[in-house]
């Protein structure tokens, strides 16, 4: 499956959602722009477009899928986690333009080429940033004694798949993340829905969290739900929905805020399933596959997890 050529026929960036935000009261400064230059007149007063998504847009010459995959990231990080693994190999990017589907990739609001506004003067609140200390207990690679800083031990869950050596390059793609936006963020997913038309949607934490509400909001035009360890997820669905697959990795017993998370979105899982919806659970450790990280897309085994996910894709589109 992951060994077909991959033949473009195009790659396309676009700007969708947001809204006009204006700033005023700010101070004129005169400042050096270029090295080289002299001080200009910088005044930051007047209009901005804020809240816009970035996706772009990768179009197979021959696609043996007619919807695409739309690939929604996590909290606190941009679409760089879709492209490639930290330890180089091939993300899922490539491997569902293998698997003949379709692809976009976006940054959400204030991520990445999203681009984000200044603050206070027009978010209303300052943002908050993931230490690699936390990111090493919360995202499942080890206990938090078990860190260390870079160039010393760390030890790792037992059989633990995310590629422990290369978690420092991993702590590069980490960005800001503002705790007010969540509504902004659905806003500009909303955009991207009307965009693409009918698609199939893979969210990871947070991006999956924003699936799974915005499956039952657009369930005519989302044919398909992933969702990896998604976050936030509703309480209860009053619609006919899309077939939606639930993925979770491992070591959920070493950590509070993870089975917090999980009882919640296994609570709607439960209420999909009593309901009759198709809601499918992938739980790669009673599956026999043990040891993932909360970034099962970036995992040693990530190829295996793609092809399970494609293998469920055909079968429910059928």
């Amino acid at each position: 499956m992951f060994d077909a050529p991959v033949q473009l026929k195009s790659i396309r960036s676009h700007f969708v959602g947001g809204a006009e935000a204006v700033a005023g009261g700010l101070s004129m400064q005169q400042q050096k722009v270029v090295g080289n230059a002299s001080p200009r007149l910088i005044d930051m007063n007047g209009g901005y477009s804020v809240g816009q998504l970035y996706v772009q847009e990768y179009r197979l010459t021959q696609p043996r899928h007619p919807y695409p995959v739309l690939l929604w990231h996590g909290g606190g990080m941009t679409g760089a986690q879709w492209e490639s693994t930290p330890d180089g190999r091939q993300g899922w990017l490539w491997r569902l333009l293998q698997a003949g589907f379709d692809v976009f990739v976006s940054d959400a609001p204030e991520r990445g080429r999203a681009s984000w506004a200044m603050f206070p003067e027009v978010y209303d609140s300052a943002p908050i940033f993931r230490s690699k200390e936390e990111a090493w207990r919360l995202f499942r690679i080890g206990p938090a004694a078990g860190y260390a800083p870079a160039g010393q031990a760390r030890q790792s869950y037992p059989a633990q798949q995310f590629p422990v050596e290369a978690f420092d390059t991993f702590s590069k793609q980490f960005v800001p993340r503002w705790l007010t936006h969540g509504d902004m963020a659905l806003d500009a997913y909303r955009s991207l829905l009307d965009l693409t038309g009918p698609c199939i949607v893979i969210g990871h934490s947070q991006g999956g969290g924003f699936a799974t509400q915005l499956a039952q909001e657009y369930a005519s035009t989302v044919r398909a739900v992933i969702a990896v360890e998604p976050t936030g997820t509703p309480a209860a669905a009053a619609c006919v929905l899309p077939p939606q697959l639930l993925v979770w990795g491992d070591h959920f017993d070493t950590d509070d805020t993870w089975q917090r998370y999980r009882a919640q979105t296994d609570a709607y899982w439960n209420a999909l399933q009593a309901a009759g919806q198709r809601a499918d659970v992938l739980d790669l450790p009673a599956a026999g596959i043990p040891g993932n990280s909360h970034f099962c897309m970036l995992d040693r085994n990530s190829d295996q997890i793609a092809g399970l996910i494609v293998e469920w894709l055909d079968r429910s589109l059928d």
